[in-house]
């Protein structure tokens, strides 16, 4: 029985080892990732790691609302004011009756016309008759003239009087002419006196009232305002001279206003206008914006808070602008140069370029080209000739680092004006873009000849695509950036693109996940992130 008792007891025991060994585990896992954190904090540097994400670039500005078109009704003529069919916000079609003016000065007018007119027949009638009377006493004249009846003086007189006659037919019919004339301009502002809509719209304004009296002398008194079309209106911005480089038409415009403040609008850039505004020194452009109102929510007149999405490029590689704000001493690039060699930084700079980062920029613009088989099987080959061009380039920057034995330090500073950094050097500045200028016009012939027979296989939209995309590359800015790698320091060029503020894309020989240095630790944090 003793036996039997002593296996219970035995059997109670090991549970607890699986329990020892957890905790033993876990505090080797704590050992350890306190040991890895301090061997982070002991680099010294502020790092973040390179990652991806969307970076959305947009220029800010406020403006009205206002119709697309509107048209503004006044009145050609002085009058008192007898009748107003419309009001406020009325729709109205083209040719309906908005106003009428007292008519019964132009209605006398019209009668005394017709009297004159009927005057003017009258006197023209009696002069027919006279003018009648003496041609027919002129004929007989002649005829006795030609039998020497009566003198020449006789015939000449009686054919004066004829000529008189017929010049006061003449006349009489002249002045019918202008008083029907007078008539028919007295009848054209009576029909003025109606006042009628012009288009198709709604009435925003109305500035008259019923007796008012309206005096047009040199201008058209305003009566109404009538907007054509409100489910399309427009935004008027005042763009700064700083960023309207980079307003383009058909970019995407979202806005919000006050009288609406859950809702957020969207409309289109529709154009850029040239004509600048100056104020308190600052110049300004207007940008009108189109905006669909369909639903007829937005009102004229409202103020509004609008952003231009001048880029918007999704899921991009994309580093913290502090990076680029971080600065080496020239103790630490003097050590970094020397360590890493010319040919390393020289492979670099060939990297930044025309290495690997163009390379893959080249393969995803060949991409979106969608190439057929003798289209691709051109730009592979191609792209294996750039390949074996840049390795050649590379060993000869390695020979020349090697035969200078490392004095070459001008190199890794050829390129400044950085995002958030700057010239380490003033004076260097105009000798840099020279240099860069030239590097580019240096790309820009090497791309023409290792890609000319790729382009030829090309159509016409095809080539424009690939020509723009190669100027932006050439183009775009590129800037060092200074990674974490093993502890220490390396310096790499990229390709600078669209900032947002807090993160700017790049590409180039980096990747997801590389740690670009922001800063370097104080002694504090450093304790602080050792003791984490």
């Amino acid at each position: 029985m003793a036996a039997k008792l002593d296996k219970p007891r035995n059997r109670r025991s090991f549970p607890w080892l699986p329990v020892v060994v957890v905790v033993a585990l876990l505090a080797g896992g704590v050992w350890w990732w306190k040991g890895r954190s301090a061997d982070s904090a002991g680099t010294g540097f502020r790092t973040q790691a390179i990652d991806r994400g969307d970076i959305r670039v947009s220029i800010s500005s406020t403006g009205t609302l206002s119709a697309i078109s509107t048209v503004t009704v006044g009145s050609q003529i002085s009058g008192q004011i007898t009748d107003i069919l419309v009001d406020f916000n009325d729709k109205v079609r083209k040719g309906d009756i908005l106003a009428r003016i007292d008519p019964s000065t132009y209605e006398a007018q019209i009668e005394a016309g017709n009297a004159q007119i009927a005057s003017a027949n009258a006197q023209l009638a009696q002069a027919q008759a006279t003018y009648a009377n003496a041609a027919k006493l002129y004929e007989r004249n002649v005829a006795l003239g030609k039998q020497q009846m009566i003198s020449k003086a006789d015939v000449d007189q009686s054919r004066a009087a004829m000529e008189q006659a017929r010049a006061q037919v003449n006349s009489a019919q002249a002045q019918i002419r202008q008083q029907t004339a007078s008539t028919r301009s007295t009848r054209v502002n009576l029909d003025r006196t109606v006042i009628r809509s012009p288009v198709d719209g709604v009435v925003l304004t109305r500035k008259i009232e019923p007796g008012q009296t309206v005096a047009a002398s040199m201008t058209a008194p305003e009566l109404f305002t009538i907007a054509e079309d409100l489910s399309k209106m427009k935004i008027q911005l005042l763009v700064d001279e700083s960023d309207i480089g980079q307003v383009k038409e058909g970019q995407n415009v979202s806005f919000t206003a006050d009288a609406f403040p859950n809702r957020q609008f969207k409309g289109t850039v529709q154009q850029v206008q040239m004509a600048s505004t100056t104020t308190n020194n600052v110049v300004t452009y207007p940008v009108i914006v189109t905006v669909d109102n369909t639903d007829g929510t937005l009102l004229p007149g409202l103020t509004v808070n609008a952003e231009i999405e001048v880029s918007n490029q999704p899921n991009v590689l994309r580093v913290a602008n502090a990076a680029f704000r971080y600065k080496p001493s020239d103790e630490e690039l003097a050590a970094m140069e020397k360590q890493q060699g010319e040919a390393a930084s020289g492979a670099n700079r060939q990297g930044g370029r025309g290495g690997m980062g163009n390379t893959e920029e080249l393969a995803r613009v060949a991409k979106n080209l969608q190439l057929n088989a003798t289209q691709q099987s051109a730009f592979d080959a191609a792209m294996a000739q750039m390949k074996e061009r840049a390795e050649q380039m590379r060993k000869q920057f390695s020979q020349q680092a090697s035969a200078a034995g490392g004095q070459g330090q001008g190199g890794s500073r050829l390129f400044g004006g950085v995002p958030g950094g700057g010239q380490r050097s003033g004076g260097q500045s105009g000798g840099n873009s020279a240099q860069m200028a030239q590097m580019r016009n240096r790309m820009r012939e090497r791309f023409q000849q290792q890609f000319g027979e790729f382009r030829t296989t090309l159509d016409a939209m095809q080539q424009s695509k690939w020509d723009a995309a190669i100027n932006d590359m050439l183009s775009a800015k590129r800037a060092p950036l200074y990674l974490l790698v093993d502890g220490k320091q390396k310096r790499v060029m990229v390709r600078v693109g669209s900032s947002d503020g807090s993160y700017t894309q790049v590409s180039g020989n980096i990747k997801e996940g590389d740690l670009a240095i922001t800063g370097q630790q104080t002694a504090g944090s450093a304790d602080k992130d050792a003791k984490k």
